[in-house]
């Protein structure tokens, strides 16, 4: 279908067959149908306004917490750029605005040199600020729901609309944003705090991620949802899953709910090792573990 649909006129960049597996932490899966990387946001807006409504769209961000399948993903994957990635304090001492594209480590430095604390946790998501509002993204006992007031999307017709937190249906690693828009700002509150105090505690997450997670590795971030009552990382190791391969796919040994690419593995392994995984646990545990990481596009 590439060869042949008609898609609107582009400023920013617009790729046939685009390899994603370069773009995602696992370093695995096939290409892209097309992916667009827009100028800004009117190059964005107007592309979406003029494409076939029946053309599939999907944000892709930094990559991580996304299994890619092999056969690829159909229709327009959409990358937000440097004229997304931004972050500014109001100088309220209290509140910022940031673009889609815009890493969770920017997000947080931004706001310990303004004063705000409370935002300190994205520090130690691997992600973009759309990714983020999406899926709830949280870490160390807070949420983006926590700290989120309001976003501004792209809908998948083109319509720019400014959605108040509230109105995204948040639950735990999920929201109701609607299908195939894509999120383009977002405004962020905390409370003002001592920027020592607030990049001392960046610092501890920091250290406490490095030191429990595989991070220098080819993974996909936390793999499974913590069931109520429950950690997924110490399920997975009570069914005996810590360092279970498949191929090329790994159980971490370090955190075993992170599951490793270890060189060649290919989507189809990594999927196949987690399906695994969740089969060993309920018959366990009786517990049904839920993916967090999305899994995209169609099989080989």
């Amino acid at each position: 279908m590439s060869a042949l649909l008609a898609l609107p006129p582009v400023r920013g960049r617009l790729t046939a067959n685009a390899p994603l597996a370069p773009l995602v932490w696992f370093k695995s899966g096939g290409a892209a149908e097309w992916l667009f990387e827009p100028r800004d946001m009117a190059d964005l807006r107007d592309f979406l306004a003029g494409l076939d409504p029946a053309v599939p769209v999907m944000a892709l961000g930094l990559g991580s917490n996304l299994i890619v399948r092999d056969g690829g993903v159909r229709g327009v994957v959409v990358r937000l750029g440097k004229a997304f990635s931004f972050a500014t304090a109001w100088g309220d001492g209290q509140t910022m605005t940031c673009g889609g594209g815009t890493s969770g480590i920017l997000v947080s430095s931004t706001a310990r040199d303004a004063g705000i604390a409370g935002l300190e946790f994205l520090r130690s998501i691997p992600g973009t600020v759309g990714g983020f509002v999406r899926m709830n993204g949280g870490a160390y006992g807070r949420e983006t729901s926590d700290v989120l007031t309001a976003c501004v999307v792209v809908l998948r017709d083109g319509t720019v609309v400014t959605m108040p937190a509230e109105a995204l249906g948040y639950s735990y690693r999920h929201s109701e944003l609607p299908k195939g828009c894509i999120v383009v700002e977002a405004t962020f509150v905390g409370t003002p705090g001592d920027p020592a105090a607030i990049g001392a505690e960046m610092d501890r997450i920091a250290a406490e991620r490095d030191a429990s997670q595989p991070l220098r590795s080819r993974t996909g971030g936390s793999t499974f949802k913590n069931p109520a009552g429950h950690k997924a990382w110490e399920l997975v190791d009570a069914a005996g899953c810590r360092g279970l391969t498949l191929g090329d796919a790994q159980v971490s040994e370090k955190h075993c709910n992170f599951l490793l690419n270890l060189g060649n593995a290919t989507s189809a392994d990594i999927e196949a090792l987690g399906d695994e995984v969740r089969a060993r646990v309920k018959a366990r545990s009786g517990i049904d573990l839920e993916w967090e990481i999305a899994r995209v596009g169609e099989p080989a």
